[in-house]
């Protein structure tokens, strides 16, 4: 279930707003910047479909993605829970951080908590199937795919070396929640 809680960025265990209401999601996240989308495929998508088969099952909405960002490369990344460097790949996204180009990433299967530091708030973000989340540039933020990731993302890029972060050096990553299996989020 896609879910959005709000916290002060100095009260981790008490957030200021708990939903999981799309619409009110979409509204909250749209007041940061950020955009939040829910996309249907074609067509049926399952587990160990190619990258062009899932490409294609979301060609319209990539389409008008990439027309309206001007994105120049687009691509399909999985991770399964057997991922030999499943610890290396976690431990990569999970310190404050931000990118010099947006990070759009759509959630073909599976989920992934995405945590956005704007001003004193933190947004944690559930992203589940279905989940379309757009951070801009220059906001800081952390991902936890849990220590036994399973999902199936399309990642949206505008400069050709792709994924760059810069990182903040800031505690803050853990003092928050992280994203654990059979948690209830």
């Amino acid at each position: 279930m896609s879910r959005l809680r709000i916290f002060h960025e100095n009260r981790h265990d008490s957030p200021e707003l708990s939903t999981a209401d799309h619409a009110e999601i979409t509204r909250e996240l749209a007041r940061i910047g950020v955009g939040f989308e829910q996309w249907q495929a074609n067509r049926p998508v399952q587990a160990g479909d190619t990258p062009e088969s899932i490409l294609d099952a979301y060609k319209a909405d990539i389409d008008r993605l990439v027309a309206e960002r001007g994105f120049k490369s687009v691509d399909v990344v999985s991770i399964a829970p057997d991922n030999p460097n499943r610890e290396e790949m976690r431990r990569k996204f999970l310190e404050e951080h931000f990118h010099k180009e947006d990070e759009v990433r759509f959630f073909v299967a599976g989920s992934g908590l995405f945590t956005l530091h704007v001003g004193e708030k933190v947004y944690e973000v559930t992203c589940v199937q279905g989940d379309l989340i757009a951070v801009p540039d220059g906001t800081t933020h952390w991902f936890d795919m849990g220590p036994e990731p399973s999902f199936v993302a399309i990642r949206f890029f505008t400069e050709p070396d792709g994924w760059v972060g810069h990182f903040t050096g800031t505690d803050i990553a853990q003092r928050f929640p992280r994203f654990e299996k059979g948690q209830a989020r």
